[in-house]
């Protein structure tokens, strides 16, 4: 059997990480190529590699992020309010596997999204799905499940999600319909799923943006209990970007 006999053989197997790793080693001297047990190993190896890259492709595109975001490119400066070793540990993303949240505020154009969104594409690298909505999309989103009668559909899938990020809290006013809905996901994602959330608004004023005494109370409750709190400081970032 030669070479391309085996290629098309793993390709229709869907071992498309073999077959091109299988077909560059093939294309080097005789001598230079591994004995069995390496070139089993590579082959392995490149199929584990090629199957992470895929799978995080597709999670990304699933997530849909506002932003093409990377941990190593957020600000880690003194005055912007985060730390190194705060990133470090949020990038391993040991707080999904726990179901603790984050909680991100600062004013407008200070990177929260951009953070949020970060912290999602890491979550997808490391093998975790991730949901991603604007507030205002997540609005329009329970208002047209609740009309086409997918609203139980939809509630199951953001709960089995391991991380749910909802962006631009707080912007507008909430109908009860929004906060009840928002309670159930929260419930349903307790101790069993993350929640990333960015807000202009400190945490200490949702309860009074929520403004239903009892639906707050369990949605800071839910929100708070287990969360990393970082508060972005600093002039904007898209003014540091524009000079």
């Amino acid at each position: 059997m030669n070479t391309d006999q085996t290629c098309q053989q793993l390709t229709q197997l869907k071992l498309q990480g073999m077959a091109s790793r299988y077909a560059a080693i093939a294309e080097q001297p005789v001598h230079q190529q591994p004995e069995a047990h390496a070139m089993v190993a590579m082959l392995v190896q490149a199929e584990h590699e090629q199957r992470i890259l895929h799978r995080t492709q597709l999670y990304l595109k699933l997530a849909k992020l506002r932003y093409t975001a990377y941990v190593e490119q957020v600000s880690c400066k003194a005055e912007r309010g985060i730390t190194s070793e705060q990133l470090i540990r949020l990038s391993d993303c040991s707080f999904i596997q726990k179901g603790e949240n984050v909680l991100i505020t600062g004013a407008t154009g200070c990177g929260k999204s951009y953070l949020a969104c970060a912290l999602g594409r890491q979550a997808c690298i490391k093998g975790y799905k991730v949901l991603y909505y604007p507030m205002n999309r997540f609005i329009e989103q329970l208002a047209l499940a609740r009309l086409d009668g997918t609203y139980i559909k939809w509630l199951n899938q953001i709960a089995k999600a391991p991380l749910l990020i909802l962006d631009d809290f707080g912007l507008q006013p909430l109908t009860h319909d929004t906060k009840m809905a928002l309670l159930q996901i929260l419930e349903d994602r307790y101790a069993s799923g993350s929640t990333i959330i960015t807000a202009q608004m400190p945490v200490g004023n949702w309860h009074e943006y929520i403004n239903d005494p009892s639906l707050a109370d369990a949605i800071c409750d839910r929100l708070t209990a287990n969360a990393h709190r970082i508060n972005l400081l600093g002039a904007s970032m898209r003014k540091t970007k524009n000079s």
